[in-house]
């Protein structure tokens, strides 16, 4: 499973590590230096919380599409089998898509509010009955839902295009009856704008 990780996580510090800080342009008579921050469009990131406290791949592909507006898509796999990281999420695999609305002044920076849809599978305890012998009795059925919500968070790029984005949602499942009513997100990413 860690040689799984780890191709993903080779791949993105290669792109990173490519990267240009500044863009020269020359108009008809003066030189002036535009930041990558300002002009590229499109953005990739992993979520750096949820991989190293849960083991979880969480990457991320953003567009701008105005200054102040950009849509995303988040894909999230739980790759560890653990009991205390079932605690913290009940689901196993999700695609999210996002639209962002920013507040600052430059492009796609600061902070914002986003609405989110979420698809989700993942696999819930039912709770049966109760046995005197047995105690509890549980069984775990999977699930398949979709799912509305909203967020805020804030994003903050450095000239050189790399970028810290800080973020939280909620959402409620529409269709299972065996899925989480409520999912969450919380995510600290980190990524590069190109």
């Amino acid at each position: 499973m860690k040689n799984q990780l780890l191709l993903p996580l080779f791949l993105f510090a290669s792109l990173l590590t490519f990267s240009q800080g500044k863009i020269s342009t020359t108009e008809t008579t003066s030189s002036e230096e535009v930041f990558k921050r300002d002009i590229a469009k499109n953005e990739l990131s992993i979520g750096a919380f949820n991989l190293v406290a849960f083991g979880a791949l969480d990457i991320a592909y953003e567009r701008i599409m105005t200054p102040n507006s950009s849509w995303a898509i988040e894909a999230f796999i739980l790759a560890i089998d653990d009991e205390d990281v079932g605690d913290a999420y009940e689901k196993d695999f999700s695609l999210t898509g996002k639209y962002k609305h920013f507040f600052g002044d430059r492009n796609a920076w600061g902070f914002y509010v986003n609405g989110l849809a979420m698809l989700s599978t993942g696999k819930d305890e039912i709770y049966n009955y109760y046995d005197s012998f047995e105690g509890n009795n549980y069984t775990e059925e999977s699930y398949t839902d979709f799912a509305l919500g909203f967020g805020l968070g804030g994003k903050f790029v450095s000239k050189q295009g790399f970028f810290l984005d800080l973020n939280a949602g909620i959402g409620r499942n529409l269709f299972s009856d065996v899925s989480p009513t409520i999912v969450g997100q919380f995510n600290v990413n980190l990524g590069f704008r190109f």
